[in-house]
């Protein structure tokens, strides 16, 4: 499912957080007041020594990272890249990611650091490349336990295949249907915790895991509270997030850290899957210019200034971009704010200064800043032993043949609204439909279920522009199926202009179209107006909103996901076979080595800026 952020309600929230704010500026206020010794955060203490001897304060290490999605191999193409500004200004593209040199780079800057605590923010598992996700993601959990993670929250897409087989993720167990992978082993689980505090149970209104987790060492303790959006449901199948209910962020981390609080925990760090969308592209922007948080946007800035000043730093995840910012907090102080893109192309090294006597952080000490996980390193050699152990278990699946393309086609990776892989996937959607039905008229594509790029360069021994099924599968990687389902002009119209309005406007989630079917998204205006009516046509012919089309699309939007509530209102479904088959039966019967499909044009949505 899509890892784009989801809209808040912002007039609620809003409330909330005004109320909140208020409150704690009151209480800043009167701290303010109090001698340094009665506070927090006194710098003063830095260096002192108390009655043992030891040294007032500690650095902590935060190794922190999120949106792994079980890459375990190097992502290919743009998704295996990341943006790095030059001193000049210019921009450099650089090859990062990969759990080889994941491990590596988070060992190496483990080194020196007695006081050290890796953490991550969600979506560690679920859309996974072919190597993870045909096992159900154990070789991910298995190499999230030797890289030593310490804990993450959960994101949406650890919600992917349910709330029981989360619950195998962190137990162990063989899966229910495939049983066990290896002979004679048996899946052990994740060593460290999956924190859930926002998701309960609808009957008991428990939680479903651990809502937090204390690290201890030393006498050091740092908390860490976990949540996921409170969105989750909009953009995960209905299956996945069944007999399961979502809190919202601010309220639930609120709650856990007065739990903590009056535990003794002050220093306390929340995990959330949910982030912001960057001023820039490049991971080592300055997102505090002009002002502290000015280079950030998105639903993590209204969470941020929502949270308790209790909270000393927030790990953050679910956009897939990269920043390291200071938000105030309700009380006017900074706080950290970090994302460390996605894929493991990054990690983050936050310092956390730690005064044993408030057993608080030092918030004017906390340092922060994201690191490229780069490939000129070695690789560790345990990490290169998990995954060729795994790859030959995949093997025979993965290396099979399935087309042939003339040149890179970009999915995640394109840079416009209409992606030429998500047209490609739009027409062999409509391919399968017509198998089925010869009067379906089009098709649609959600774009946050395209994972990754198809690039021509071979993964392995295939040759160039040799499509295989592993990297079919890293494209499409959710199972779902290929639904019918027949709408009127009026519906088709209306679905298209919940692209950009509803829960959709503030985040615009653009459907990737199948051959024939064109319009005009004019962004100078706003809402539902973006999509110009008369522009939208079939065939050259104006849709007629009286008349019905026979529309495939998978079962994802199917069901209404992502906004789309009005496709999830269509007649006469029929179900057909799964996304993928669709798409390799796509390829094979429309490409040849002598004759390889070449990239989409992409011209079938005219984007007016």
């Amino acid at each position: 499912m899509p890892a784009t952020p989801q809209p808040r309600r912002p007039r609620r929230r809003a409330a909330r957080v005004l109320a909140a704010a208020a409150g704690l500026a009151t209480l800043g206020a009167l701290a303010a007041a109090l001698p340094a010794s009665a506070g927090q955060d006194h710098a003063g203490a830095s260096g002192a020594a108390d009655a043992a001897g030891k040294k007032r304060t500690v650095d902590v290490q935060l190794l922190s990272f999120n949106d792994f999605h079980g890459n375990l191999q190097p992502p290919a193409g743009s998704s295996g890249q990341v943006t790095e500004k030059q001193p000049d200004g210019t921009e450099k593209k650089i090859d990062a990611g990969g759990a080889e040199y994941l491990a590596t780079s988070l060992r190496t800057a483990r080194k020196g650091n007695p006081y050290s605590v890796t953490a991550a923010a969600g979506d560690l598992i679920g859309a996974s490349p072919l190597l993870s996700g045909l096992f159900h993601d154990e070789p991910t959990v298995e190499a999230m336990n030797k890289l030593g993670l310490d804990v993450t929250s959960v994101g949406n897409h650890e919600f992917d295949e349910g709330a029981k087989e989360l619950a195998r993720m962190q137990k162990g167990g063989c899966h229910p249907k495939d049983g066990c992978f290896e002979k004679g082993k048996k899946f052990k689980g994740a060593d460290y915790p999956y924190l859930a505090a926002n998701v309960t149970d609808e009957k008991s209104g428990k939680p479903v895991l651990k809502p937090y987790w204390v690290w201890k060492h030393k006498g050091v303790k740092v908390g860490f509270i976990g949540v996921t959006l409170e969105g989750t449901p909009d953009i995960v199948s209905a299956d996945g997030v069944k007999g399961l209910k979502f809190h919202d962020e601010i309220e639930t981390v609120n709650k856990y850290a007065k739990i903590l609080d009056k535990q003794g925990v002050k220093s306390i760090v929340t995990l959330i899957h949910e982030g912001g969308v960057p001023a820039s592209g490049a991971y080592n922007y300055n997102c505090d210019s002009p002002g502290a948080g000015d280079g950030i946007s998105g639903p993590i800035t209204t969470i941020a200034k929502g949270i308790t000043p209790k909270v000393d730093a927030l790990v953050t995840g679910h956009t897939h971009n990269a920043y390291v910012c200071t938000i105030p907090d309700p009380s006017g102080k900074p706080r950290m704010v970090t994302s460390a893109s996605s894929f493991g192309k990054l990690y983050t090294d936050t310092t956390l200064t730690y005064d044993r006597r408030t057993k608080d952080i030092v918030r004017t000490s906390v340092k922060s800043a994201n690191h490229v996980v780069s490939r000129e390193q070695a690789k560790a050699p345990d990490m290169t032993s998990l995954i060729s152990r795994w790859d030959k278990l995949a093997a025979p699946v993965a290396n099979q043949p399935v087309g042939f393309i003339s040149g890179d086609i970009p999915g995640r990776g394109a840079t416009a609204q209409e992606a030429p892989l998500g047209d490609l996937i739009a027409d062999a959607q409509l391919a399968h439909g017509k198998s089925l039905d010869p009067e379906t008229d089009l098709a649609l594509m959600n774009p946050g279920g395209i994972r990754s790029d198809l690039v021509h360069k071979p993964s392995g021994n295939e040759g160039d522009g040799v499509v295989t099924y592993g990297e079919g599968f890293t494209v499409q990687p959710f199972s779902n199926t290929v639904n019918l389902v027949d709408l009127t002009g009026a519906q088709l119209i209306t679905g298209l202009k919940q692209q950009v309005s509803g829960s959709n406007e503030a985040s615009p989630k653009i459907l990737q179209v199948s051959d024939g079917l064109t319009y005009t998204l004019d962004m100078t205006k706003s809402g539902a107006d973006r999509v110009v009516t008369d522009s939208i046509k079939l065939g050259g012919k104006a849709i007629d909103p009286a008349t019905t089309y026979r529309v495939a699309m998978n079962s994802f939007l199917a069901g209404g996901g992502d906004g789309f509530a009005e496709l999830g209102k269509g007649a006469k479904p029929l179900v057909g076979s799964d996304d993928l088959k669709a798409f390799n039966d796509y390829l094979t019967a429309n490409s040849s080595a002598d004759k390889p499909i070449a990239p989409p044009k992409a011209d079938r949505i005219t984007v007016v800026k």
